[in-house]
């Protein structure tokens, strides 16, 4: 049986670590012939790399800091170079620091508009060139958020950004859909992963046992799960998925707009 990523070269954003790095596994694990991984920590890069290697891909991991211009491109550009196209690519990287209305600078607005934002805007324009270049069909998967219906009062300017990369999404799907390049977003909810760790304890005082009492909250007992996300993505990414295009899919345990009273 032919497998959903059979032969194709994947580029993945913030794919050294936490999510990102579990969709490049679940690609590795469904065929890809070559995975580029995108990432600031070099230490993070090469175990990553070391983990796709051990399923048999070839693996490529490219250092750049997303928030500096001409950094998104530059990674397209790497992926081509080594690989001679980009048939996939998954925008995972994402800031996600805390900021209300009010207390937000515009430093940190600049900052998650130019990596939740700008950064997938410039990788999706590179990737686009290259496959309308060949003649060749693609896709293109951007994490957005549950946050972009709206979000809790800290994540203003996360939620903004997400907003506006779900209208990129559908924009971007529109304009290329005669090229058979198919772009769509998955709004994921609240996950775990080593980095939510990280900002439970940077940002809300989360103790050791805060995922354990986060989980025993929610309808499904437990938060979103990596690998489950990954396997959606790489769904999505496949020709399994058809000719689905330019939607936002709610992947979450909550329903926005519904209420309890």
């Amino acid at each position: 049986m032919q497998r959903l990523m059979n032969d194709k070269i994947l580029l993945v954003t913030g794919g050294t670590q936490g999510l990102g790095l579990a969709i490049a596994e679940a690609a590795a694990r469904e065929g890809a012939a070559g995975i580029a991984i995108v990432g600031r920590s070099e230490e993070k890069a090469e175990r990553a790399v070391e983990r796709l290697r051990a399923h048999g891909v070839e693996a490529l991991a490219i250092i750049a800091d997303l928030a500096e211009p001409g950094e998104a491109e530059r990674a397209v550009a790497e992926t081509v170079e080594r690989f001679e196209r980009v048939d996939s690519l998954v925008n995972a990287a994402g800031a996600t620091s805390r900021g209300t209305l009010l207390d937000t600078t515009r430093e940190l607005l600049d900052e998650h508009l130019a990596v939740n934002l700008v950064a997938p805007f410039m990788t999706m324009q590179a990737a686009v060139r290259d496959m309308r270049r060949r003649r060749a069909p693609g896709t293109i998967l951007n994490i957005i958020s549950m946050a972009m219906h709206g979000g809790q009062p800290y994540l203003a300017p996360y939620t903004a950004s997400k907003a506006g990369l779900a209208g990129l999404v559908r924009n971007a799907a529109f304009a290329h859909r005669f090229d058979r390049i198919r772009i769509n977003g998955l709004n994921i909810g609240w996950t775990a992963t080593p980095g939510e760790t990280e900002t439970q304890r940077t940002f809300h005082g989360g103790g050791a046992d805060w995922l354990s009492r986060a989980e025993a909250a929610q309808p499904m007992g437990k938060l979103g799960q990596p690998d489950e996300i990954a396997d959606a993505v790489v769904f999505l990414l496949s020709e399994r998925s058809g000719v689905v295009t330019g939607s936002i899919i709610d992947w979450d345990q909550n329903v926005p707009g519904a209420y309890d009273q």
